[in-house]
């Protein structure tokens, strides 16, 4: 059940965030993308992103996340709330349950941090 996340490469496009190869970081923005990291570092929060983004209509209801876990009920909902308040994820209850959903924007801009400049023939 494993898929691959796929994000878009906006690196050419210059419709998104400069790379961390590009203009200086603030001091602000440093420190959001450091707590998205942060929370990005956590194996559980990992695995529990890539559950989520891999789901069958985008979307994966909580009840489907923990038995993937040998984990409490509410380790798992501590885990799902740090990836909220970083944006990665959103959720929606529906009745008893809570349904998660990856917020691509976030995704995209994390895929363009990393992009190199082109290097300029010799």
């Amino acid at each position: 059940m494993s898929k691959v996340m796929e994000l878009d490469d906006v690196s050419a496009t210059g419709t998104c965030c400069a790379p961390l190869s590009g203009p200086a970081l603030d001091e602000s923005e440093a420190s959001e993308l450091a707590k998205v990291f942060k929370a990005l570092s956590d194996p559980v929060r990992l695995r529990l992103l890539n559950m989520i983004a891999s789901a069958d209509g985008g979307e994966a209801c909580v009840c489907d996340l923990t038995g993937a876990f040998e984990l409490t009920g509410p380790t798992i909902s501590h885990h799902l709330k740090v990836l909220r308040q970083t944006g990665l994820i959103d959720g929606e209850r529906r009745g008893t349950w809570v349904y998660y959903r990856v917020v691509p924007e976030r995704l995209t801009r994390l895929s363009g941090l990393f992009a190199l400049p082109a290097l300029a023939p010799a």
